[in-house]
């Protein structure tokens, strides 16, 4: 979740400013840090039911469980939204209720490991108090997406209107599905786009690794992520690979171009305003709306409102991969720190799949949401591409991080043996057939069954 640095309410005098948002957050790899988000499905114990956010066992009590134990509160229209700490994580909500820790950016993965189990820790001391459960999951398995609550947030209200006017899966991808992130520091426009040319070269690779979601609607949906099908169709403007990442090299340039021709979802003036349909930022920087000059605030929560697989804004976001275990979760920073903070395994990533055209990259996207590691690419699978993967990342991480290497094992035993975690799920979902308690026991993650 992005929040508003309305102190940054600065106008844009010219488009080199655009580019300096990027250009300035450039840092020496001796500076560089990984970031991990990650997003939880609730449940309410034992139905399997959303929580909603105003209900004595609910989301509201949750977030004032954490905010009792430090923390500045994030308002909006008398409700708890977020919550900001001291170390400079936080405490945020999706649409559909699902619990985001955005931890603080660490320079050794061990600390990320112990933040996620101090984490877990309190999360679970909370849940049991409200009988919450937590899935490891990337996908609401149980209802409709008409059965889960809204979450009380401006952003949501209006991007709630816009989603169905653009794509048919995109409060879907709101209400239902969680994710994994990691976040990569820069050193500079040419070292941006050799990380961002590694990362979509990659990225089928990572979903179909991570994939979480196969359970829609309370049944089989056929697919190892169903979260990855949500995003082919839910804002094409905005979402998906890009072709540039692959054909330019000023990428700074490139980025911004496209994102001066995305339409805008809203500005934010002490509250989220929506703009009109079709509204580009480039239209909007020339012409303003409604009596407001773009700033460069709007332009960071522009960017926040871009959700390609790869997102640049003042590091590197990995958006492909579907919340799942908590090994899973701890993984994901280890391994793109030995991808992409590491030239030569860097490379190595690269050339797994250079021989695709762009239209074949895009199949692929378009595969791997029901073949998973079955998937073809050209005259292998992408379980064969995983193994070299992993072992890319294994030689990277010995040279930027040797004490990180234990966190790829699970990643690791998934490419070997090409069992998924939708695959366990799939099993679990088979074993206890009708009976949802005990769904959401066998889902739940160690410590977050609400018991």
């Amino acid at each position: 979740m992005h929040l508003v640095d309305e102190s940054d309410s600065v106008p844009i005098r010219s488009h080199d400013e655009l580019l300096r948002y990027f250009a300035e957050a450039g840092k020496p790899a001796s500076q560089w840090r990984m970031g991990t988000e990650h997003e939880l499905v609730g449940v309410m114990v034992p139905s399997g039911d959303a929580p909603p956010y105003d209900h004595p066992h609910g989301i509201g009590p949750l977030l004032s469980w954490f905010a009792a134990r430090g923390g500045t509160p994030v308002m909006e229209g008398g409700h708890m939204i977020a919550l900001a700490r001291a170390d400079g994580s936080q405490l945020t909500l999706e649409p559909g209720g699902q619990f985001e820790l955005a931890a603080r950016p660490v320079t050794e993965d061990a600390q990320f490991d112990a933040d996620l189990r101090a984490h877990v820790a309190d999360l679970g001391e909370a849940s049991r108090a409200l009988g919450l459960a937590w899935l490891a999951i990337g996908l609401r398995p149980f209802g409709t997406r008409e059965d889960i609550p809204w979450m009380p947030k401006e952003r949501y209200d209006v991007m709630r209107a816009y989603m169905p006017r653009v794509g048919t899966h995109g409060l879907d991808m709101m209400l239902r599905t969680a994710t994994v992130q990691a976040n990569l520091d820069y050193a500079d426009e040419a070292d941006a786009a050799a990380k961002l040319r590694c990362l979509y070269s990659i990225t089928s690779i990572l979903t179909a690794l991570w994939a979480s979601s196969p359970i829609v609607d309370g049944a089989p949906s056929g697919m190892q992520t169903y979260r990855a099908r949500i995003w082919r169709d839910t804002d094409n403007a905005r979402a998906g690979l890009l072709p540039f990442v692959f054909e330019r090299d000023d990428i700074f340039q490139a980025y911004t171009e496209w994102a001066l021709d995305v339409p805008m979802y809203f500005v934010y003036r002490h509250g989220y305003l929506p703009v009109p349909a079709g509204l580009t930022f480039r239209k909007f920087l020339a012409d303003g709306h409604g009596g407001e000059r773009a700033t460069r605030a709007d332009w960071a929560l522009h960017l926040s409102t871009l959700f390609p697989e790869g997102r640049l804004k003042k590091f590197i976001e990995v958006r492909g991969c579907d919340c799942g275990t908590l090994e899973m979760i701890a993984a994901l920073g280890p391994m793109m720190r030995g991808v992409l903070y590491d030239a030569t395994a860097r490379t190595a990533a690269t050339a797994l799949t250079a021989g695709l055209t762009f239209a074949e990259r895009q199949k692929l996207a378009d595969d791997v949401p029901t073949a998973g590691l079955a998937a073809r690419c050209g005259t292998r699978t992408i379980g064969d591409l995983a193994v070299e993967l992993v072992a890319i990342a294994r030689d990277g991480l010995r040279r930027v991080a040797p004490a990180s290497l234990r966190y790829l094992d699970p990643v690791e035993a998934i490419a070997t043996s090409r069992r998924t975690r939708a695959d366990e799920i799939l099993e679990l979902w088979s074993r206890h057939a009708g009976d949802r308690a005990a769904l959401v026991r066998a889902l739940a993650h160690p410590g977050l069954d609400g018991t």
